[in-house]
């Protein structure tokens, strides 16, 4: 069985296009999977008190025939591959690849939670899934992301990177059309 799963993707650390271009061509190659779609680069300030880069967010569709929890695993596996390293909470990342959804379902354990728990309260996840997802419907509070998007408070500024969304692409394309590249 394809599930439908929606990540979002940051990084605010070094070359971030590079970084999250590693992640899409690294999904891309995990089995029973397929990029269905990639969201437009957005530069968003950071959340939290640590003094930092602006983030550079985007969001992503795929298809997998991987359950969930292996798949969670596996994005948090590749994390470490790609350079990641843990430092004080909402701080600086090389990456940082979030389970959004996974189809409707709703998971509420100790080292998961689906929907991701700050999913409807951060404009840097809302607008770019909302690009790509704008009709899907949360499964706990039953509205649109473009619904959540539309509601959200979050301040902190985020705006559209045409420098970045054209550079991404053009390391992507190969990869997420013809994922042995």
């Amino acid at each position: 069985m394809k599930h439908t799963v929606y990540l979002g993707l940051g990084s605010n650390v070094g070359n971030s296009v590079a970084y999250l271009a590693d992640a899409i061509r690294s999904i891309a190659r995990f089995e029973q999977t397929s990029v269905e779609t990639v969201s437009e680069v957005y530069e968003t300030e950071p959340v939290g008190d640590v003094a930092q880069n602006d983030f550079l967010n985007l969001a992503m569709c795929v298809h997998t025939g991987i359950d969930f929890q292996l798949f969670h695993k596996k994005i948090k596996a590749l994390e470490q591959t790609i350079g990641r390293k843990e430092t004080v909470r909402w701080g600086p990342r090389e990456i940082d690849i979030d389970l959004l959804l996974f189809d409707d379902l709703v998971v509420d354990s100790d080292t998961l939670k689906i929907p991701h728990r700050e999913v409807h309260q951060r404009k840097f996840v809302l607008q770019p899934l909302s690009e790509i997802a704008p009709d899907v419907i949360h499964p706990v509070l039953k509205k649109t992301i473009t619904e959540l998007n539309n509601e959200s408070t979050d301040m902190h500024g985020i705006h559209y990177s045409e420098l970045y969304t054209t550079q991404l692409f053009a390391l992507i394309n190969d990869s997420i059309t013809d994922p042995t590249h």
